[in-house]
């Protein structure tokens, strides 16, 4: 389901619908799309559930409320697609029972194995990114090292040792998948899920990988580099595709980086300009003088005519952040003149002089 789709909108309900108006409204999209249905659908079945397992939990829904999607892992870790490894079944269980539904069927539509219809997904991880105020303007690499799982480098996913041939599962007898009956409070429950052993596929190496012990993949140390492009302002977050936790015989998460700039004592961002401020002397914003300041570049000389005002703003072109295509924005320097707590006496006479004058 795409990251950007309003789980209200497609629950049908307000964002301020109450939990019991969120279940009802998920009974009556599950009802109508279960795939045992004759005018089933299988995919909005799973974005209802996805939508509902959000909503139903006040910590997720509340993530989902100020941030547009849900951190952490499980479903609420991958609010832009479907995670068939994470996600909890459990607090759908009363729907389930009261609604007459399967739960093996159920179990069989989510899980990898057994005619699914989709591949599994990895948790996504969200980290924190501190730079200085000048790499957020000009956009710098930088590189973090992560423990997480991922594929193993030896067997690249497969869990099989390098030449080792496939067999039958004996476990599931190559059908991907076993039946189990337990009792719960609803009473004898059989559900269809993949076999733990072979993952659903029905088949397994018949040596497996000594790296990763036949899984596929294992916790390492894994070097990201992140590419944080010029301007980015502060809070804002970045995505990777596929950096996130990986899973076997699945898609990677993804992998959220929240940058956080630091502050810098002489600018301030305004869109694609910066801001400064330049303290100057009482006699040369009288007559007018030059002074040397300080840009994100580098020094530069800057006129100040004769007259200024204090609070005036003059504006030097191109020293601001980068936008497309090799342009910038501009560099805006408040003038701030300092007048003298004291006087000398020659200085006192000039300055009676000037006000005899009418200046």
């Amino acid at each position: 389901m795409s990251a950007k789709r309003d789980y209200y909108e497609l629950l049908g309900v307000q964002k301020s619908a109450t939990k019991e108006d969120i279940k009802k409204a998920f009974h009556k999209l599950a009802h109508k799309f279960h795939p045992d249905k004759k005018e089933g659908d299988a995919d909005k079945f799973k974005e209802a559930s996805e939508a509902y397992s959000i909503l139903s939990d006040d910590k997720k829904r509340a993530e989902y409320d100020s941030y547009g999607r849900v951190f952490g892992g499980g479903t609420g870790g991958n609010a832009g697609g479907f995670n068939a490894g994470g996600f909890d079944f459990s607090q759908f269980q009363d729907a389930f029972n009261q609604g007459g539904f399967d739960m093996g069927d159920i179990f069989s539509d989510f899980f990898a194995g057994g005619g699914t219809r989709g591949k599994s997904r990895g948790r996504d991880i969200s980290i924190d990114l501190e730079i200085s105020f000048h790499d957020s303007i000009f956009g710098i690499k930088r590189t973090v090292l992560l423990a997480k799982t991922g594929l193993c480098d030896t067997c690249k996913g497969s869990g099989a040792a390098k030449g080792s041939e496939v067999i039958t599962c004996t476990h599931c007898n190559g059908q991907g998948k076993v039946h189990e009956t337990t009792n719960s409070f609803f009473g004898a429950v059989t559900m269809v899920q993949p076999c733990r052993h072979c993952k659903g596929k029905g088949k397994i190496p018949k040596e497996k990988c000594h790296t990763c012990r036949g899984e596929g993949i294992y916790k390492k140390q894994e070097e990201i580099e992140i590419n944080v492009p010029a301007g980015i302002d502060g809070g804002e977050m970045i995505r990777l595709t596929g950096m996130g936790e990986a899973v076997a015989d699945g898609i990677a998460g993804d992998l959220y980086v929240k940058v956080h700039v630091q502050p810098d004592a002489r600018f301030k961002k305004d869109g694609p300009n910066l801001v400064t401020e330049l303290s100057v002397k009482l006699s040369d914003a009288l007559l007018g003088s030059s002074y040397k300041i300080e840009t994100l570049d580098g020094p530069e000389m800057l006129d100040i005519p004769q007259g200024i005002t204090h609070g005036e703003t003059l504006q030097i072109k191109g020293k601001g952040v980068p936008v497309a295509r090799g342009r910038r924005g501009d560099l805006y320097v408040r003038i701030k003149i300092n007048l003298p707590s004291k006087l000398s006496r020659s200085a006192k006479a000039l300055i009676e002089k000037l006000r005899e004058d009418g200046i």
